[in-house]
């Protein structure tokens, strides 16, 4: 263990990146595992069954080319801002990080996927999901950055935010996959 954390501590960005991406990956794996799989309108259990690894391939560059990348600058650039892990500091940055990382990482999802799924209109699961996603984030995310902020160095902070990823990134694959509803 005391040479993966020197490994980890030696290569802080490779470590992070690849860290977030495995985990934002394995949350479309375990949603679609949680659902039995891959959903298409097929009559027949062939049709219906297994994997679909384009969809987690997709996830995995989402998360590898934006979330990853993003998260890691952006917990460096917090912490530069609002140092420390005392009260005041941590509520500083769970508002900051709610208010504006929040927003883009959401919309990252919803519009890289759409765009990596060549969609005609690549707003469209945007505009449908993105306010339910932002208030169960709000809630979610208050609550886990607050932990992030106040106990984890800030060489893992990354990697411990792609684990709670994890849960939340379910929730976002799962809302994703629910048919929109037409906006009037």
């Amino acid at each position: 263990m005391h040479r993966a954390w020197a490994a980890f501590k030696a290569h802080p960005y490779i470590s992070n990146v690849l860290g977030y991406t495995t985990l934002f990956a394995s949350a479309d794996l375990i949603q679609q595992s949680m659902l039995g799989g891959k959903h298409t309108t097929g009559s027949t259990p062939e049709d219906t069954a297994g994997i679909d690894w384009h969809q987690t391939a997709r996830v995995a560059t989402v998360g590898f080319c934006f979330h990853a990348n993003f998260n890691y600058h952006w917990l460096r650039g917090l912490e530069r801002m609002l140092p420390g892990g005392g009260v005041r500091a941590v509520t500083g940055k769970v508002v900051v990080d709610q208010l504006i990382a929040a927003p883009l990482t959401i919309s990252a999802f919803y519009i890289g996927l759409s765009l990596l799924e060549n969609r005609e209109d690549p707003l469209e699961d945007w505009r449908q999901k993105f306010w339910t996603s932002y208030k169960a984030g709000v809630v979610y995310w208050s609550i886990m950055q607050a932990v992030n902020f106040a106990l984890v160095p800030p060489v893992a902070r990354t990697t411990f935010l792609g684990g709670i990823a994890l849960t939340f990134t379910i929730f976002l694959c799962h809302l994703r996959k629910q048919p929109n509803q037409k906006l009037e």
